[in-house]
C-alpha cells in the first residue's frame, strides 16, 4: 500500500519534529491496511487523535465556543461521503466513510450527522478540547449575542481592512494576512492511498479558529478538500474559502488525468491557485500506480509518504 499524508499548510508549528513523528505513525498505519479506503481512514484516525493538529482532538473552536469537525472521503470509483458541523465527534473521517458506504447521500450535517454516527457506533459527545485550545479560547473574550454580533467581532479581530499605511486591503489579501499568521489555523489533515488497483483520498478538519458558528469550509466539499478518479486522488489544506472557490483537489486530479506526474499535478495546481487567489494552500497527490507528490505556497506543509 502506498500512502501519503499531510498535517496542514500554514505557518511553522510548534515542535515540528514531534508533529512529524505523528505523521510518520499515521503513514505507517495506513500502509498496513488492506484497502485504500482502510488506509486513508486508519492514517487520518491517528492524526484526529493527536492534539497537535486541527482535526478531532485539539481542533478549532467557532465563535460560540463549540468545536465542530468535518471530513470527506472519495474513491477512484467516485464513491463519496462527507459529514460536517459535528460537535463532539473526534473521528469525523469514520462518519464520512459510513455516509459513503451506508447511505445514498454524499453529505450529512450537524446534529443529524452526529445522530447518524451514534447509530453506527462511532464515538460522539466526546471532548475535543486540548490544553492549548482551552487556553486560547479563555483568552479570546468572544462577544455574547447572535450571529450578527459575533460576525462583527470576528471581522474586527481577523478581517483586517487597512494596511500599515491606511490603505484598504482587498478580500484575498486580508484573508491571507490574518490566516497565515496563525500557526494553528490550517492544520487540517489528509491522506491519499493506492494499492496499484484502487485509490482513495480523505481529509478531516476542525475548521478555522473563531469562524462564525456553523461555518463550513472546503474539507467536506467534493472537489475542494478531497477528490478522486481512476487517475488518482488529492487532499487539500489551507485557506478553505478560496480552496472551495477554486476546487483545488479537483484541479490537481485533472492534471493527473491530462498525463502529469503527481508532483507536476501538485505543482501546477498550487501555481494556478496562487495566481487566482493570492491565498495559501497545499495539496498532496497520489496516482493509481502509487507515485506521490505534494506542493504548497505557505510557510510550511509537513507530509510523509510511504509504500
Amino acid at each position: 500500500m502506498n500512502v501519503i499524508v499531510h498535517g496542514g499548510a500554514g505557518s511553522t508549528p510548534e515542535e515540528p519534529e514531534a508533529r512529524g513523528a505523528v505523521l510518520d505513525e499515521a503513514a505507517r498505519t495506513g500502509t498496513n491496511s488492506a484497502t485504500p479506503v482502510d488506509a486513508v481512514c486508519a492514517a487520518i484516525r491517528v492524526l484526529e487523535a493527536s492534539p497537535r493538529f486541527n482535526a478531532g482532538v485539539g481542533g478549532a473552536v467557532q465563535s460560540d465556543g463549540i468545536g465542530r469537525t468535518d471530513a470527506g472521503i472519495m474513491t477512484d470509483r467516485r464513491e463519496a461521503g462527507a459529514a460536517c458541523s459535528m460537535p463532539g465527534v473526534t473521528h469525523a473521517v469514520e462518519v464520512a466513510r459510513k455516509v459513503m458506504e451506508e447511505t445514498p447521500h454524499v453529505l450529512l450535517s450537524g446534529v443529524h450527522a452526529v445522530d447518524f454516527a451514534a447509530d453506527y457506533g462511532i464515538g460522539v459527545e466526546e471532548s475535543l478540547w486540548s490544553s492549548r485550545t482551552r487556553e486560547r479560547w479563555d483568552e479570546s473574550e468572544p462577544p455574547e449575542g447572535g450571529p450578527r454580533e459575533q460576525l462583527a467581532w470576528i471581522e474586527d479581530r481577523f478581517g483586517e481592512t487597512d494596511d500599515s499605511e491606511g490603505n484598504e486591503l482587498d478580500h484575498d489579501t486580508a484573508e491571507q494576512s490574518s490566516a497565515s499568521s496563525d500557526p494553528w489555523d490550517h492544520d487540517t489533515v489528509g491522506a491519499v492511498a493506492s494499492d496499484g488497483d484502487g485509490v482513495a483520498a480523505a481529509t478531516s478538519t476542525g475548521g478555522r479558529w473563531l469562524a462564525l458558528a456553523g461555518r463550513v469550509g472546503d474539507v467536506p466539499q467534493i472537489g475542494s478538500g478531497f477528490y478522486c478518479t481512476p487517475a488518482g486522488g488529492a487532499s487539500a489544506t489551507g485557506a478553505g474559502e478560496d480552496i472551495a472557490r477554486v476546487t483545488l483537489s479537483r484541479l490537481a486530479v485533472s492534471h493527473l488525468e491530462d498525463g502529469a506526474t503527481p508532483q507536476e499535478a501538485a505543482d501546477r495546481a498550487i501555481a494556478e491557485f496562487e495566481e487566482v487567489t493570492d491565498s495559501t494552500a497545499g495539496v498532496i497527490v497520489c496516482d493509481r500506480g502509487g507515485e506521490t507528490g505534494s506542493a504548497y505556497n505557505s510557510e510550511l506543509m509537513q507530509t510523509k509518504a510511504l509504500g
